[in-house]
């Protein structure tokens, strides 16, 4: 055997793949790990370079191994000729399609086991040897039953699931092939001794058949490398442009101002953000544990960036002119990594995480798009990348008070001075909040907001046909969503305005359900108002390059003698709770895994945390790049990230592809700007991204002009007046339904939410609970009438 073994991992396109492949290194020391989708070659040309390799582990995946589109090439690896017989390890749907292609029955399990940990009773023999006693996390709905007086394959252990599935076996061996397998996942977080202990045990066993038999692995060629791809980790050819040496960077102009009495709303109302002809993005940590808030500071030529799914260039705007970037070569992703390389800036406050950048949000369908290929679409209103690249800023540290005025144009210190000098006067002043005049409450019959709810039958036979799904193999967790439509009446304030409700909804839902990722982003056509508790994803300027992800699945609201003992209880106490959180971070782990390499931690496991309004159960997941994806991505591993992470893992599932394709048919609809991410990337190289829920989102093709809302308001404002002036009753309702019209007085949001499916859900609780999350946020709308 050389001395560094390769390996070569089978990827039947699963969510836990990576995680494997990082055990494999630690496990068989030095060792190689090439990795290869099932169908990415036919086994008539995959098959003869297995002379190349010194193990072949195969990976889980969905299905069945009864179905040859499951399963690709694996079915083919177990009946190879002898010139070719290599030393295999199959984990989970390996177990079962070796287990299968020699005779075994799979039949379902009667009490599905999804992200639940068992003890495996074994003999302390063959994979097991030394091993102790072994608790695994077990992700299957199958299982396999031996026919009685099989030669071939050989028990090695067994869970006992008493009454609900009795004896399940949990490993096997080939009886004279070396072929050894396991149906429980060694590369779970919550597997103990069975995992690394295992497969160095399989590591023994493969190098003693090896030279029992006299096998020797061939060397390697650039040709075999060709075919089968580098060894992991390898850095996508997108994400290597060429960097250049001799771009220089942008100097940080910043002010430093204490100013513990200026609220984020004050500043922004002050900067304009009423005046819905413009754009405007606010990232509002306005409840613990956030901390930074960041508003942008937009100019008439702030560079927007929008771009949809299938399109082959970006649109990039400047004031009025606008221009259709073709990708060429590059995907979205490579496309803003380069983008960003040329906007570097450096000399800001380091402990300033946000020093200028691009500030938006990417839809879920854009995550959709990288692991499976998008159906044709009619045509969404809201870009899939909508973005805006922040030249000016204020940032403000709420643990400090400390307010930061800074720019990265060149020469604007001027600016900068007169910035600060402004906000030293708001602060100053006896009431620092800006002063407006509130017309008088218009009220109509019939003018009440409509709520279109999702179809509560249809829901729930959603949920139901998901549990099918999770019984048949195909997926470990759906988190099954649904629209609500919301046709809401708008403030008052605003309907003198003759502007949309947006700013005065956004600080009413900030009120009521503060949260550590709340964000006002309006980047025409889309609106997006947030008060998400998630933070997706976070990345730290080289040459630290950390990054962190921190799922969240188990909420408590805070309510009377909802203590944090009874929380623990409901949430870190609740096998359902649990299991499900641990899916999200093995999950995670795969995703992190496959940009950064084999340096990924779990720091904490199912901790609840407090926050305003509620207890909620967060796992925290991070990592560091290996030294080669750092030399060759010159430490830009932000959108790499990114796109490897997208969708969020806690929106959609496990494992993702398989999921992300099943709830677009379950779904029958796309959810756009719904559980993509909101955020930001800096100009210093780190970036902080938020899940987007517990928001809602509207669409206006059209922003007005300042000369139009000029008019409409002195039109409106007589209108209000006259409404004022009529008598109660019909004629009242028909005089103003006159004045006001529809238009002006409503608009139509979105607003999504669902939940996380498992084989424990009960259909009508996971209805309740989808209305609760609804209605914290829909409780907004009910009090903007009055504002």
């Amino acid at each position: 055997m050389a001395s560094s073994p390769r390996i070569l991992l089978i990827d039947s396109y699963d969510s836990f793949t990576f995680n494997l492949a990082a055990l494999c290194k630690r496990a068989i020391p030095e060792c190689r790990v090439h990795i290869i989708k099932n169908d990415a070659l036919p086994s008539h040309v995959l098959l003869p370079f297995l002379k190349y390799f010194d193990a072949v582990v195969v990976g889980p995946g969905p299905g069945s191994p009864e179905n040859p589109t499951d399963v690709g090439v694996v079915k083919d690896i177990w009946h190879v000729e002898e010139s070719v017989l290599t030393p295999i390890f199959g984990v989970c749907l390996g177990l079962q399609s070796l287990a299968v292609e020699h005779g075994a029955r799979i039949q379902r399990l009667n009490v599905v086991k999804h992200g639940q940990v068992s003890e495996v009773l074994h003999d302390g023999a063959d994979l097991f040897q030394g091993v102790g006693e072994v608790h695994a996390v077990r992700y299957h709905s199958l299982h396999v039953e031996l026919p009685a007086g099989t030669d071939h394959l050989e028990p090695l252990a067994w869970a006992d699931d008493g009454e609900e599935n009795g004896r399940v076996l949990m490993a096997l061996k080939h009886a004279y092939k070396p072929f050894w397998s396991v149906q429980y996942h060694p590369e779970s977080v919550c597997t103990t001794s069975g995992g690394i202990s295992v497969l160095r045990n399989f590591w023994r066993l493969a190098t003693e058949w090896s030279a029992a038999h006299g096998r020797t692995t061939l060397p390697w060629t650039p040709a075999v490398e060709a075919a089968v791809g580098p060894c992991w980790p390898s850095v996508r050819a997108e994400a290597t442009t060429k960097f250049d040496p001799q771009h220089t960077s942008t100097p940080v102009t910043t002010r430093t101002l204490r100013l513990p009495t200026l609220d984020a709303t004050q500043i922004c109302e002050s900067l304009g953000v009423e005046d819905e002809s413009g754009d405007f993005v606010l990232l509002d940590s306005a409840a613990a544990p956030g901390r930074f808030t960041i508003i942008g500071c937009l100019t008439g030529t702030s560079a927007r960036i929008t771009y949809f799914v299938g399109d082959s260039f970006v649109r990039l705007r400047q004031g009025r002119d606008v221009a259709l970037v073709e990708l060429g070569s590059l995907d979205i992703w490579a496309w803003l990594t380069s983008y960003m390389r040329r906007k570097r800036a450096h000399g800001g406050i380091p402990d300033v995480p946000f020093w200028g950048g691009l500030v938006g949000y990417l839809s879920y369908e854009l995550g959709v798009h990288t692991l499976t290929p998008t159906p044709p679409r009619s045509g969404s209103p809201h870009p899939d990348v909508n973005l805006v690249f922040v030249e000016r800023s204020i940032v403000i540290d709420s643990h400090t008070k400390t307010v930061y005025v800074q720019s990265i144009l060149s020469g604007d210190e001027g600016w900068v001075e007169d910035m600060t000098a402004r906000l030293q006067s708001l602060a100053s002043s006896p009431n620092p909040s800006v002063q407006r005049t509130t017309p008088a409450q218009v009220s109509s019959p019939g003018l009440d907001p409509v709520v279109t709810l999702p179809d509560r039958s249809e829901y729930i036979s959603k949920i139901v046909a998901a549990k099918e799904w999770l019984s048949s193999g195909d997926s470990y967790e759906l988190c099954v969503t649904a629209p609500t439509r919301i046709r809401a009446r708008k403030a008052p304030s605003a309907v003198a305005r003759g502007t949309s409700s947006s700013w005065e909804l956004y600080k009413t839902l900030r009120s009521r359900n503060p949260a550590p990722h709340s964000a006002y982003i309006r980047l025409h056509p889309s609106t997006l108002l947030s008060s998400s508790p998630e933070r997706f994803l976070s990345y730290s300027r080289a040459p630290d390059s950390l990054c962190q992800l921190r799922p969240i699945k188990g909420t408590v609201r805070k309510a009377p003698g909802i203590t944090r003992a009874v929380a623990e209880e409901l949430l870190a106490g609740s096998k359902k709770e649990v299991a499900e959180n641990l899916m999200i971070v093995d999950l995670i782990r795969h995703d992190l895994h496959s940009v950064v390499g084999d340096d990924v931690h779990v720091r904490q496991f199912c901790s609840v945390e407090e926050y305003e309004t509620v207890w909620q159960l967060v796992s925290v997941i991070e990592g560091r790049p290996a030294p080669s994806v750092k030399d060759k991505t010159h430490s830009d591993l932000g959108w790499e990230v990114l796109r490897a992470s997208l969708p969020p893992g806690s929106m959609t599932g496990a494992p993702k592809k398989r999921s992300v394709e099943i709830l677009r048919d379950l779904e029958g609809g796309e959810r756009g700007i719904y559980s993509g991410v909101l955020g930001y990337a800096d100009v210093g190289g780190g970036g902080d991204w938020a899940v987007i829920i517990r928001s809602c989102f509207k669409h206006e093709e059209r922003p007005p002009t300042r000369d139009a809302l000029r008019s409409r308001q002195q039109e409106t404002s007589s209108s209000i007046g006259h409404a004022n002036d009529v008598s109660s009753g019909d004629a009242a309702a028909s005089n103003t339904s006159q004045a006001l019209t529809p238009e002006s007085l409503f608009e139509e949001w979105t607003l999504g939410a669902g939940g996380a499916i498992t084989a424990l859900s009960e259909p009508e609780a996971e209805w309740d609970e989808m209305i609760t999350k609804v209605e914290s946020v829909l409780r907004a709308f009910k009090d903007i009438g009055s504002k």
